[in-house]
């Protein structure tokens, strides 16, 4: 499953790069693909990552600073912020969204649909017991 996911990472990133998004990382990637459609709070963002609030906070600032990512209020608590994609970071998504489609394409092309249908079955079963972010 990691070769997998690997491979699909690395074509998004490719995809990215290829569109003109040169000045975002792996590591940026990772923490931004976590970011939910109304924002995420920092302390999601780096325990969703694996990473250390600091190491999280260090990443956002340089997302913040190439425009991918904004901060904003949390409105539900007037303390917290948000981080949320800037109109750059959806545009970004956009890219690496397209070419993660064109790759599950081929992986049904090549499995067949019945193929294809049951691993995506047999995976989203895994996730129930393997996913606490589900």
């Amino acid at each position: 499953m990691f070769v997998a996911y690997r491979a699909m990472e690395n074509r998004a990133m490719q995809a990215a790069r290829d569109a003109g998004y040169t000045d975002i990382t792996l590591a940026q990637a990772r923490i931004g693909q976590r970011i939910g459609p109304a924002g995420t709070r920092l302390t999601e963002l780096a325990e969703q990552a694996q990473v250390t609030k600091q190491t999280a906070g260090f990443l956002v600032d340089q997302l913040e600073s190439a425009g991918y990512v904004e901060r904003v209020p949390d409105p539900d608590d007037g303390r917290a912020r948000l981080i949320r994609l800037a109109p750059r970071g959806t545009e970004v998504a956009e890219v690496a969204n397209a070419e993660v489609a064109r790759m599950e394409q081929e992986w049904a092309d090549h499995l067949g649909p019945t193929g294809y249908r049951e691993l995506r079955r047999a995976l989203e079963k895994l996730r129930e017991i393997t996913d606490p972010y589900r």
